[in-house]
């Protein structure tokens, strides 16, 4: 993979007419080590953010040890990327075929569910072949709770209601050699109370049910910084679901864990486009809605953008973006500013795609090749750079 100092050096000598994913391996190396070495429990890569093997191996060796795998695809990919990485199938619907494939073939002992049935296809999946019940069982009771403080909501799709999941933990207690609760906040979320409203809701399902809990797993939703959604220090989130967690009626030796996926790879990628056309108040680039910019289309998410050439001089405006291919939802509505000079064979960079931009590009309408190279500089933005620093008086300080 080649290297160079930045975008714009990327630029000026390939003038790619493809577009460019950059990488910037010590941005995601930063990450990790900052989850590995201040988060209070272990944090398990959230491998569907991005299931570059390149990336894998980076958050490995600095300290990323566990990860949440959520197909029997992304158990095969990080299996053989990483031989002795602990991996957790918290897909709460699982094919009976791939429970088995996980946990007899790739070692996968830690399963999610979120109903009985799921629970009774783990335990028939992971019966030997003289019909004895696996005894080596690790399952996590997923908890359905509120998104309000996310950016993308995952509340109504997995999870057990309030009221269900006293049964459901007794139930998989009797199947589980150790017994978890996991819930998911959803994506970006903006302030820690998030996580205090599920830990509430996590302790009263664990004091109606009396079972002996081994680890809280308090899942993803740890943010990172995009134009508008500029989020408190993760430190603040750290001490504040530390001190929920010991409140907690679980064993004294329980485990705390999260899943971060975007906080990890968020910083690790941008992506170079060319300016193909541009129509009044409207670029059409080389990337879009069927690309890395997934998310800019279908859930209007604003990604950082700076322009790469040297000549612009007058002042940004907003702009909105169509990707190449020939279908009208490939728009990105922004908006995106930029100088108002931009124009046909100017390149930008559009940063903050390490999370789901490369892994959501597809090659409809035949666009989608992307050559990779490694940059040297800082993302566009960072929560590891030490310039994430929180008033003393704030109202988040309250909830500690």
């Amino acid at each position: 993979m080649q290297h160079f100092p930045d975008a714009k050096a990327v630029a000026r000598t390939l003038a790619p007419d493809e577009p460019v994913i950059l990488n910037r391996p010590h941005a995601a190396a930063r990450a990790a080590r900052f989850f590995a070495e201040r988060f209070p429990g272990k944090s398990l890569y959230a491998v569907k953010a991005n299931p570059s093997p390149d990336l894998i191996e980076i958050l490995w060796a600095n300290g990323i040890t566990h990860y949440d795998v959520a197909s029997i695809a992304e158990v095969r990919l990080v299996r053989s990327a990483l031989p002795d990485a602990v991996l957790c199938f918290m897909h709460p619907v699982k094919a009976p075929g791939a429970i088995r494939e996980a946990y007899f073939e790739h070692g996968v002992r830690t399963f999610s569910l979120d109903s009985a049935e799921e629970l009774a296809k783990i335990v028939e999946a992971t019966r030997a072949a003289d019909g004895t019940p696996a005894a080596d069982l690790r399952l996590c009771v997923r908890l359905r709770v509120s998104s309000e403080y996310s950016e993308l909501s995952l509340a109504s799709k997995f999870g057990c209601d309030l009221t269900e999941a006293p049964a459901l933990l007794q139930e998989t207690r009797q199947h589980a050699d150790w017994l978890g609760v996991c819930f998911h906040v959803g994506s970006q979320a903006m302030t820690p109370f998030a996580y205090v409203q599920a830990l509430d809701r996590t302790r009263a399902a664990i004091a109606e049910a009396s079972v002996v809990i081994d680890m809280i797993d308090v899942g993803g939703g740890f943010p990172s910084v995009y134009p508008g959604m500029e989020p408190p220090p993760l430190e603040d989130y750290f001490q504040i679901i530390k001190k929920h967690f010991e409140a907690l009626p679980i064993a004294y030796n329980a485990e705390l864990w999260c899943e971060p996926g975007r906080a990890l790879c968020a910083e690790y990628s941008s992506v170079l486009v060319k300016v193909e056309k541009r129509r009044g108040e409207e670029l059409y680039i080389n990337d879009g809605a069927y690309g890395a910019l997934f998310d800019a289309a279908h859930v209007n998410w604003k990604f950082p953008v700076r322009a790469l050439e040297d000549d612009l001089i007058k002042p940004e405006m907003d702009f909105a973006f169509y990707g190449p291919t020939c279908d009208d939802a490939d728009y990105m509505p922004g908006p995106f500013a930029l100088p108002e000079d931009i124009q046909a064979g100017d390149y930008i960079e559009i940063g903050m795609l390490g999370a789901y931009g490369a892994a959501m590009k597809t090659e409809f309408n035949g666009f989608g090749a992307a050559q990779r190279i490694i940059v040297a500089d800082e993302p566009m933005a960072s929560l590891y750079d030490g310039s994430r620093l929180r008033p003393v008086a704030d109202n988040v300080v309250s909830l500690r």
